[in-house]
C-alpha cells in the first residue's frame, strides 16, 4: 500500500495552474491506447488471405505479415519499460502512440510486400512503448485496493474484449472497404488517444536517464527476446534442428545477460524482482494461459471457416459472444468476486473454466453446428478468461516495487507475447501436421482439417490444466503476503 502511494506521487501534477485531474479518464486513456495495439494484433488475422491475393505474397512470407510485428514488440518490452521508468511513463506511452500511429498510416496505403512488412515492424516498435508502461501508470493511478482491483477489471475486459473484437472487425472491414482498412482505422483512434494523454494522463518525472539502462544488458535481453520470438514463431516453415540451433543461441543471451545482471552496477533488470512469488509464478500461469486461449482464437477461427464454411464477416460475427460476456462480466463482477473470494480463489475458478471449454472443443465434428459445438465452449472460455485474466494481472503487479513498475509491466506484457506466440505455433503445427498425415492415409479434406483441430484443442486442454496446476502450487495462499493474495482482511467489508 505504502509502496503503490509512491509510485502514485510520480503522477500527480506540479503544474502551478489549477485543472480538472480524473484518474478514470487518464484509465479511459489507457485503455485506448491497449486497445488500439491489442486490435492490431488480432484484425490481420481474418485479412490475411485477401492481403495475400492483393500483395502476392507467397505462404512463408505471409507470416511475415504477423511476424514482422511481433518480433518488435516482444524483444524490446522490458528494455522500453525500463526507459519508462527513467524518462517517466507518460513520455513514453505518448511517444509510443506516435509512433503506431504513423506507422499504421504507412501500413494502410502500403503497396508492396516490403513496404508493409517494414511498416508493421514500426508498427512493433511503438506497440511495445505504449504497452510496456501501461500497468505501472494503472498501479500508480489506484493505489487503494478495491478501485485497483476495478480498474484492473476494466483494462483487462477491454484487452480482452479487444482481443474477440479485432477477428470481427478484420473480417468486417476486409469485405466492406478492403483490407487496408483495417490499418487506417488506427489513424483517427491514434489521434483522439494521443491528445486526450497529453491533457488528461498527469506528467509525472521518472528517475533520470543518469541513472542508466545497462545498454549492454539491453543488447543482450533485447536480442534474446527477439530471437526467442522469431523461432517459435517461424517454427513450422524450419527443420527443428535449425529451431533447436535459435532456441540455443537464445538461452545462451539470457544466460549472458543474467550474468550481466548480477554484476551490473545499474541493471536493467533487477534480479531481486522474481524474488516475488506472486510476480514469478503470475508471469509463469499467464504464458500457459495466453498460449492456450490465443492458440484458441486462430484455431477456433480457422475452424469456422474451414470446417464450418463461415464467410470472414460470419466468423467475425460468431466471436462476438466472447467479448460480450467478458466485458460485461469483468465490470460487473469482477472486482467484487476478487474481493470476496481473493484474486487465488478467483484465478483457480478462471481456469477451471477454460479447461472445461477446451475439452469441449475437443470434440468439435467435422459435420459439427455452431451452436451445438462452438457457443458452448466459447461461453465457457469467456467467463473462465474474465475472471483468470484480471487476477492473474493483480498477483503479477502486488509484487513490484514502486522502482521497478514500468519494469513490471514491461515483463508481464512480455510474457504475454511469449505465451501468445508459443500457442500459435504449437497448437497450427501440429494441427496441420495431424492434417497432412491424414490427407496422406485418404481421408476427407474436411474431415482431416477437422481431425487436426480437434488434436489441437485437446493440446491446448492440456496447457490450460498445466497452468490451473502450476497456479495452484505457486500461488497458494500462504506463500504470499496478504497483499500480493488480494485476500481481504477479517472484519473489513468486501463489497466493491
Amino acid at each position: 500500500m505504502e509502496n503503490a502511494e509512491v509510485i502514485a506521487m510520480q503522477f500527480r501534477t506540479v503544474s502551478p495552474a489549477p485543472r480538472t485531474y480524473s484518474r478514470w479518464a487518464a484509465l479511459v486513456v489507457l485503455c485506448a491506447g491497449t486497445l488500439m495495439t491489442i486490435l492490431d494484433g488480432n484484425i490481420v488475422t481474418v485479412a490475411m488471405p485477401a492481403i495475400q491475393s492483393d500483395l502476392g505474397f507467397s505462404g512463408p512470407g505471409l507470416a511475415w505479415v504477423v511476424n514482422a510485428y511481433l518480433i518488435p514488440f516482444g524483444g524490446l518490452l522490458l528494455l522500453v519499460g525500463r526507459l519508462g521508468d527513467l524518462v517517466g511513463p507518460r513520455r513514453m506511452f505518448v511517444a509510443g502512440l506516435a509512433v503506431f500511429t504513423a506507422a499504421s498510416v504507412l501500413c494502410g496505403v502500403a503497396t508492396s510486400q516490403g513496404m508493409l512488412v517494414a511498416a508493421r515492424a514500426v508498427q512493433g516498435v511503438g506497440g511495445a512503448m505504449t504497452s510496456a508502461v501501461v500497468l505501472g501508470m494503472l498501479v500508480a493511478l489506484f493505489p487503494e485496493p478495491s478501485e485497483r482491483a476495478r480498474a484492473i477489471a476494466v483494462f483487462s475486459a477491454v484487452g480482452a474484449a479487444g482481443g474477440a473484437l479485432g477477428t470481427f472487425l478484420g473480417g468486417a472491414l476486409t469485405q466492406a472497404v478492403g483490407w487496408h482498412w483495417i490499418f487506417l482505422i488506427n489513424l483517427p483512434i491514434g489521434v483522439v488517444a494521443l491528445l486526450a494523454a497529453l491533457r488528461i494522463l498527469a506528467p509525472g518525472q521518472g528517475a533520470g536517464l543518469g541513472k542508466g539502462a545497462d545498454y549492454p544488458g539491453a543488447a543482450l535481453v533485447t536480442g534474446a527476446l527477439m530471437l526467442t520470438v522469431y523461432a517459435i514463431v517461424g517454427a513450422g516453415d524450419r527443420t527443428l534442428g535449425t529451431t533447436l540451433t535459435f532456441a540455443a543461441v537464445s538461452l545462451a543471451l539470457f544466460a549472458g545477460f543474467t550474468v550481466r545482471q548480477a554484476w551490473a552496477a545499474r541493471p536493467l533488470l533487477r534480479l531481486r524482482l522474481f524474488r516475488s512469488r506472486a510476480l514469478t509464478g503470475a508471469n509463469g500461469v499467464q504464458i500457459l494461459l495466453i498460449a492456450g486461449m490465443y492458440g484458441f482464437q486462430f484455431i477456433g477461427a480457422l475452424y469456422l471457416q474451414r470446417v464450418l464454411g463461415y464467410s470472414e464477416l460470419l466468423t467475425g460475427t460468431a466471436f462476438l459472444p466472447a467479448p460480450i460476456t467478458i466485458g460485461v462480466l469483468m465490470l460487473t463482477l469482477s472486482a467484487r468476486t476478487i474481493a470476496r473470494f481473493g484474486r487465488y480463489g478467483v484465478l483457480l475458478a478462471g481456469l477451471v473454466l477454460i479447461t472445461a471449454g477446451m475439452a469441449l472443443l475437443s470434440r468439435a465434428p467435422a459435420d459439427g453446428t455452431y451452436l451445438a459445438d462452438v457457443l458452448p465452449p466459447l461461453l465457457l472460455l469467456a467467463a473462465g478468461f474474465a475472471a483468470a485474466m484480471p487476477a492473474v494481472t493483480g498477483l503479477a503487479m502486488s509484487g513490484a516495487r514502486e522502482e521497478d513498475a514500468g519494469l513490471a509491466s514491461g515483463l508481464f506484457n512480455t510474457t504475454q507475447v511469449v505465451g501468445g506466440s508459443l500457442g500459435l505455433a504449437v497448437l497450427t503445427t501440429l494441427a496441420a501436421s495431424r492434417t497432412e498425415r491424414l490427407l496422406g492415409e485418404g481421408d476427407r479434406l474436411v474431415a482431416a482439417t477437422a481431425d487436426g483441430y480437434r488434436l489441437a484443442f485437446t493440446v491446448a486442454m492440456g496447457i490450460t490444466a498445466t497452468a490451473l496446476a502450476l497456479a495452484a502450487v505457486l500461488l497458494r495462499p500462504g506463500r504470499l503476503s496478504a497483499a500480493e493474495e488480494g485476500t481481504p482482511k477479517v472484519g473489513v467489508t468486501t463489497r466493491a
